[in-house]
Protein backbone atom coordinates (compact mmCIF):
# COMPACT_ATOMS: atom_id res chain seq x y z
CA UNK A 1 0.00 0.00 0.00
CA UNK A 2 1.80 3.36 -1.25
CA UNK A 3 1.41 6.34 1.01
CA UNK A 4 -0.48 8.19 -1.27
CA UNK A 5 -3.51 5.33 -1.15
CA UNK A 6 -3.25 5.11 2.42
CA UNK A 7 -3.40 8.99 2.83
CA UNK A 8 -7.23 8.35 0.63
CA UNK A 9 -8.48 5.56 2.28
CA UNK A 10 -7.89 7.22 5.75
CA UNK A 11 -10.21 9.90 3.95
CA UNK A 12 -12.62 7.39 3.08
CA UNK A 13 -12.34 6.00 6.80
CA UNK A 14 -12.95 9.34 8.06
CA UNK A 15 -16.17 10.30 5.98
CA UNK A 16 -17.69 7.44 6.06
CA UNK A 17 -17.26 6.77 9.96
CA UNK A 18 -18.11 10.23 11.01
CA UNK A 19 -21.55 10.89 8.99
CA UNK A 20 -24.67 10.02 9.92
CA UNK A 21 -25.92 6.27 10.01
CA UNK A 22 -27.45 3.46 11.96
CA UNK A 23 -24.56 3.18 14.14
CA UNK A 24 -24.32 6.64 14.82
CA UNK A 25 -27.49 7.45 15.33
CA UNK A 26 -28.07 4.31 17.98
CA UNK A 27 -24.55 6.35 20.07
CA UNK A 28 -26.29 10.03 19.65
CA UNK A 29 -29.81 8.36 21.63
CA UNK A 30 -27.50 6.48 23.65
CA UNK A 31 -26.00 9.22 24.69
CA UNK A 32 -28.29 11.07 25.57
CA UNK A 33 -30.72 8.50 27.10
CA UNK A 34 -27.91 6.64 29.43
CA UNK A 35 -24.68 8.94 29.27
CA UNK A 36 -21.14 8.13 27.80
CA UNK A 37 -20.02 6.11 29.71
CA UNK A 38 -22.91 3.28 29.76
CA UNK A 39 -23.03 4.36 25.74
CA UNK A 40 -18.81 2.52 25.92
CA UNK A 41 -20.22 -1.28 25.34
CA UNK A 42 -22.36 0.04 22.43
CA UNK A 43 -19.55 1.92 20.89
CA UNK A 44 -16.76 -0.85 21.33
CA UNK A 45 -19.38 -3.58 19.84
CA UNK A 46 -19.65 -1.68 16.53
CA UNK A 47 -16.46 -0.74 16.51
CA UNK A 48 -15.01 -3.85 17.13
CA UNK A 49 -18.11 -5.75 15.19
CA UNK A 50 -17.54 -3.31 12.01
CA UNK A 51 -13.82 -4.55 11.48
CA UNK A 52 -14.71 -7.98 11.98
CA UNK A 53 -16.92 -7.59 8.56
CA UNK A 54 -14.03 -5.69 7.07
CA UNK A 55 -12.28 -8.61 7.88
CA UNK A 56 -14.88 -11.38 7.21
CA UNK A 57 -15.78 -9.26 3.83
CA UNK A 58 -11.76 -9.14 2.93
CA UNK A 59 -11.05 -12.93 3.19
CA UNK A 60 -14.37 -13.32 0.59
CA UNK A 61 -17.85 -13.33 2.37
CA UNK A 62 -18.26 -10.21 -0.05
CA UNK A 63 -17.46 -12.66 -3.01
CA UNK A 64 -20.42 -15.00 -1.66
CA UNK A 65 -22.58 -11.69 -2.83
CA UNK A 66 -21.22 -11.37 -6.05
CA UNK A 67 -22.15 -15.03 -6.68
CA UNK A 68 -25.53 -14.54 -4.78
CA UNK A 69 -27.02 -11.49 -5.80
CA UNK A 70 -30.23 -12.77 -4.23
CA UNK A 71 -28.07 -12.01 -0.58
CA UNK A 72 -27.61 -9.12 -1.28
CA UNK A 73 -31.54 -8.27 -1.45
CA UNK A 74 -31.79 -10.69 2.10
CA UNK A 75 -29.74 -8.54 3.67
CA UNK A 76 -30.61 -5.48 2.81
CA UNK A 77 -34.50 -5.99 3.58
CA UNK A 78 -33.65 -7.67 7.04
CA UNK A 79 -31.15 -5.18 7.57
CA UNK A 80 -33.98 -2.54 7.38
CA UNK A 81 -36.45 -5.10 9.30
CA UNK A 82 -34.41 -4.90 12.07
CA UNK A 83 -33.43 -1.00 11.54
CA UNK A 84 -37.21 0.03 12.02
CA UNK A 85 -37.59 -2.35 14.99
CA UNK A 86 -34.47 -0.49 16.30
CA UNK A 87 -36.67 3.36 15.72
CA UNK A 88 -39.63 1.74 16.87
CA UNK A 89 -37.60 0.82 20.17
CA UNK A 90 -36.26 3.91 20.15
CA UNK A 91 -39.78 6.11 19.52
CA UNK A 92 -41.55 4.26 22.00
CA UNK A 93 -38.77 4.85 24.99
CA UNK A 94 -40.74 6.83 27.69
CA UNK A 95 -38.69 9.87 29.34
CA UNK A 96 -37.98 8.59 32.83
CA UNK A 97 -39.56 9.31 35.76
CA UNK A 98 -36.95 11.24 38.23
CA UNK A 99 -34.73 8.51 39.87
CA UNK A 100 -35.71 5.80 37.53
CA UNK A 101 -33.03 3.67 36.02
CA UNK A 102 -33.10 3.77 32.19
CA UNK A 103 -32.90 0.44 30.33
CA UNK A 104 -29.19 -0.01 29.31
CA UNK A 105 -28.24 0.14 25.30
CA UNK A 106 -27.68 -2.71 23.36
CA UNK A 107 -24.51 -4.86 24.60
CA UNK A 108 -21.61 -5.31 23.38
CA UNK A 109 -22.19 -8.31 22.04
CA UNK A 110 -25.46 -6.97 20.42
CA UNK A 111 -23.50 -4.02 18.79
CA UNK A 112 -20.89 -6.23 17.22
CA UNK A 113 -23.95 -8.68 15.60
CA UNK A 114 -26.00 -5.47 14.26
CA UNK A 115 -23.01 -4.44 11.98
CA UNK A 116 -23.79 -7.95 10.30
CA UNK A 117 -27.06 -6.68 9.49
CA UNK A 118 -25.92 -3.19 9.35
CA UNK A 119 -26.69 -2.44 5.56
CA UNK A 120 -23.81 1.04 5.67
CA UNK A 121 -21.79 -1.00 7.23
CA UNK A 122 -21.56 -3.44 4.23
CA UNK A 123 -21.26 -0.73 1.80
CA UNK A 124 -18.92 0.64 3.86
CA UNK A 125 -16.99 -2.61 4.04
CA UNK A 126 -17.33 -3.20 0.68
CA UNK A 127 -15.71 -0.43 -0.65
CA UNK A 128 -12.56 -0.06 1.69
CA UNK A 129 -11.72 -3.89 0.83
CA UNK A 130 -12.63 -2.88 -3.06
CA UNK A 131 -11.11 0.27 -3.95
CA UNK A 132 -7.74 0.34 -1.29
CA UNK A 133 -6.68 -3.06 -0.67
CA UNK A 134 -4.28 -4.14 -3.66
CA UNK A 135 -4.10 -7.32 -4.42
CA UNK A 136 -0.23 -7.55 -4.11
CA UNK A 137 1.24 -8.82 -0.80
CA UNK A 138 -3.42 -8.45 -0.16
CA UNK A 139 -3.29 -10.05 3.59
CA UNK A 140 -1.07 -7.41 4.92
CA UNK A 141 -2.75 -4.83 3.02
CA UNK A 142 -5.69 -6.21 4.34
CA UNK A 143 -4.80 -6.42 7.86
CA UNK A 144 -3.30 -2.56 7.28
CA UNK A 145 -7.06 -1.90 6.17
CA UNK A 146 -8.32 -3.27 9.28
CA UNK A 147 -6.37 -1.50 11.69
CA UNK A 148 -6.31 1.82 10.23
CA UNK A 149 -10.46 1.47 9.83
CA UNK A 150 -10.71 0.41 13.69
CA UNK A 151 -8.46 3.37 14.55
CA UNK A 152 -10.17 6.21 12.24
CA UNK A 153 -13.77 4.86 13.08
CA UNK A 154 -13.55 4.66 16.87
CA UNK A 155 -12.86 8.46 17.34
CA UNK A 156 -15.41 9.25 14.71
CA UNK A 157 -18.57 7.19 16.25
CA UNK A 158 -17.45 8.52 19.43
CA UNK A 159 -17.86 12.07 18.90
CA UNK A 160 -22.09 10.72 18.31
CA UNK A 161 -22.00 9.63 21.74
CA UNK A 162 -20.65 12.72 23.12
CA UNK A 163 -22.79 14.42 21.60
CA UNK A 164 -25.64 13.02 22.89
CA UNK A 165 -24.10 12.94 26.34
CA UNK A 166 -23.70 16.79 25.92
CA UNK A 167 -27.54 17.14 25.48
CA UNK A 168 -28.47 15.45 28.45
CA UNK A 169 -28.73 18.47 30.26
CA UNK A 170 -31.31 19.94 27.44
CA UNK A 171 -33.44 16.65 27.56
CA UNK A 172 -33.81 16.41 31.40
CA UNK A 173 -37.43 17.68 30.46
CA UNK A 174 -39.11 14.29 29.86
CA UNK A 175 -41.19 16.45 27.04
CA UNK A 176 -37.93 17.36 25.44
CA UNK A 177 -36.27 13.94 25.54
CA UNK A 178 -39.70 12.10 23.73
CA UNK A 179 -39.48 14.61 20.78
CA UNK A 180 -35.66 13.68 20.65
CA UNK A 181 -36.25 9.72 20.75
CA UNK A 182 -39.13 10.43 18.34
CA UNK A 183 -36.54 12.67 16.04
CA UNK A 184 -33.78 9.99 16.65
CA UNK A 185 -36.37 7.05 15.72
CA UNK A 186 -36.98 9.17 12.37
CA UNK A 187 -33.95 9.43 11.47
CA UNK A 188 -32.72 6.15 12.00
CA UNK A 189 -35.58 5.01 9.48
CA UNK A 190 -34.65 8.08 7.12
CA UNK A 191 -30.99 6.62 6.75
CA UNK A 192 -33.09 3.30 5.04
CA UNK A 193 -34.04 5.79 1.85
CA UNK A 194 -30.79 5.56 0.12
CA UNK A 195 -30.57 1.71 1.00
CA UNK A 196 -33.86 0.83 -0.10
CA UNK A 197 -33.99 2.41 -3.31
CA UNK A 198 -31.05 1.52 -4.72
Amino acid sequence: MTPQLLLAFVGYAFVTSITPGPNNTLLLASGANHGFRASLPLLFGINLGFSGLVLAVGLGLGGLFSALPVLHDVLRYAGSAYLLYLAWKIARSAPLEPGAEAPPPLSFPAAAAFQWVNPKAWIMAVGAVAAYTPTEGYFLNLAIVVIVYALVNGPCIAVWAVGGTLLRGLLADPARQRVFNIVMALLLAASLYPILVS
